[in-house]
């Protein structure tokens, strides 16, 4: 589940492997590219974590951002 916190929301995803990772990460850009969209993430080993924010929009939550959250859910489903 997202979490809404300072401004952001938040998620974590955890993988089998590094390569799993990086091919969710990957799915993930492409379709943050389609929005115009570009997130804050980390990656280490299996372990992907997202913040989401509109930049243009002073750093905080927009419909924008729950629409990629939707998107990058939808990627594992």
């Amino acid at each position: 589940m997202w979490k809404e916190s300072d401004k952001k929301l938040h998620k974590e995803f955890k993988f089998k492997d590094f390569s799993e990772a990086f091919a969710f990460m990957t799915r993930v850009a492409l379709e943050a590219q389609k929005m115009d969209h570009h997130p804050r993430w980390t990656n280490e080993y299996n372990t992907v974590e997202f913040w989401l924010s509109t930049h243009t929009a002073g750093d905080t939550v927009t419909d924008k951002d729950r629409q990629l959250a939707k998107k990058i859910d939808a990627l594992l489903s």
